[in-house]
């Protein structure tokens, strides 16, 4: 290859990957890496990146965009405002979620989620399913045929009323992942010990915000864990924990590995930089911003949760981005009033935060190495969900999604960010790093301070089988 062919050498990079860290040039033609070495030839374009860190663009595996919701509920974030928060982030590559909603064919609610993403969206993404309604015809008919063309992966609730599946419902969508090596991925709290502490809650007058938390103790994340575990070595399956928010949950992780179930982990941002305290230390309806579930712990739990990122427990780390804005009739305040914790939507903002947040706090922090900050952030949640080599790693072949960091302070502020959520749950942390340069498909979306939009850039990914799993089921 003469360096006419290539479009872009991003050059002197100190590249890390989840294995390895090595200084090289990379060669870039059609939206991928063709060529890794040094001294390589001019291309057509040319960035320095002397003295920066260059990562794999990171894979959020597990944030919701645009989700239909029960009026007067609306997410703040569409494929357009998400992805282009992603990508000044320092993500190219989203999976949200195609949400099957209760009598609803599973492949309508696929269709539908095409529509509001087709042609909106900044960077590559892919859809999980979440399977609410497993009629004979889904769990026979519809969910193998959505495996087959590259949905290789769905969520089960365990909790909210129109969402979650009963054990007995649960086995059949564990069995059916196992006939068909997909991922499955399990929201674990226990629905009825939440429906009954939050009615006891109720009848004392505890109604504010705080008392989120109160209504889902870590036990009620502990059972479900524990449930969840069991019914998967019934079928004899691998699952997915996702957004694991403590140490009674890590626990029963921990007892089923050490049992030889195949169990694989994730968390989030807000166990490792939220705390109760952050949903109200009074009856303040501010700590709505806060909600999510499963709710953030203690300091204590934080410590514990930096602990599984360092040692292998957590698989990936993801943002579980779920907008709603704080003060909307379509957010926090549903039509316009302050409502008992029940009520108030669950989620916050973080698919802009999640890569610097880590980056800052736990690789420059000392709490882990750069390569176990790709492994979590971008190369096995890729591999979890069947995109890699494609995406998640700086390879010959993979696509030229990059990101060169910045290593300088950031006071974190919502203004400066991209998504359109009137809050972030972060603000004020002083960060020591920001991507000083995003590239996906081999184009800049991101330079430090503009974002570059372009009418179709993302692409939606069908999913292979996941490799993470043992060979004998892919």
């Amino acid at each position: 290859m003469t360096s006419s062919e290539l479009d872009l050498v991003v050059r002197n990079a100190q590249v890390a990957t989840a294995s390895d860290t090595f200084h090289c040039d990379l060669g870039i033609q059609g939206g991928r890496i063709v060529q890794l070495g040094l001294g390589l030839p001019a291309g057509r374009r040319e960035i320095d990146a002397a003295g920066r860190v260059v990562t794999p663009g990171g894979v959020d595996a597990h944030c919701h965009l645009d989700q239909p919701m029960e009026a007067p509920a609306r997410m703040a974030d569409d494929f357009d405002s998400g992805t282009r928060s992603a990508a000044c982030g320092g993500t190219t590559t989203v999976i949200p979620f195609a949400a099957q909603h209760k009598g609803q064919s599973l492949r309508a609610a696929v269709e539908d989620y095409h529509r509001r993403a087709e042609g909106r969206a900044h960077v590559d993404y892919a859809f999980h399913l979440i399977v609410s309604d497993p009629t004979p015809q889904v769990l026979t008919e519809e969910l193998p045929a959505l495996i087959r063309e590259g949905y290789t992966s769905f969520k089960i609730y365990m909790t909210y009323d129109d969402l979650k599946l009963d054990d007995g419902q649960i086995l059949d969508v564990l069995d059916v992942a196992r006939q068909h090596g997909a991922m499955a991925m399990v929201h674990a709290e226990n629905a009825d010990c939440i429906e009954w502490l939050t009615r006891r809650l109720e009848a004392s007058g505890k109604t504010a915000p705080r008392f989120h938390a109160h209504s889902r103790p870590m036990l009620v994340e502990r059972e479900a864990t524990h449930r969840a575990l069991a019914l998967a070595e019934l079928v004899d399956v691998p699952i997915l924990i996702v957004h694991v928010s403590g140490r009674e949950a890590v626990e029963q992780i921990r007892t089923a590995r050490s049992h030889g179930l195949k169990v694989f982990a994730e968390t989030c941002p807000q166990y490792l930089f939220l705390t109760a305290e952050d949903l109200g230390l009074d009856d303040s309806y501010k700590g709505a911003r806060c909600i999510c579930s499963p709710p953030p712990r203690d300091k204590r739990n934080q410590q514990v949760i930096w602990d599984g990122l360092a040692d292998s427990l957590f698989t990936i780390f993801s943002s579980d981005h779920a907008p709603f804005k704080y003060d909307a009739p379509e957010g926090k305040k549903p039509g316009g009033e302050e409502v008992a914790f029940r009520h108030i939507p669950n989620g916050i903002p973080g698919l802009e935060t999640r890569l610097p947040l880590l980056y800052s706090e736990g690789v420059l922090g000392g709490r882990i190495t750069l390569n176990r900050f790709v492994e979590l952030t971008a190369t096995n949640p890729a591999k979890a969900y069947g995109l890699h080599p494609r995406k998640g790693t700086i390879a010959v072949g993979s696509d030229a999604d990059l990101v060169i960091w910045d290593e300088r302070a950031v006071t974190l502020r919502n203004e400066q960010l991209h998504h359109n959520v009137d809050y972030t749950p972060y603000e004020g942390i002083q960060l020591q790093a920001w991507p000083a340069l995003t590239l996906a498909g081999g184009e800049v979306v991101w330079d430090g301070q503009n974002f570059h939009p372009r009418q179709g850039r993302g692409r939606f990914l069908p999913c292979a089988t996941p490799s993470l799993l043992p060979s004998s089921r892919r």
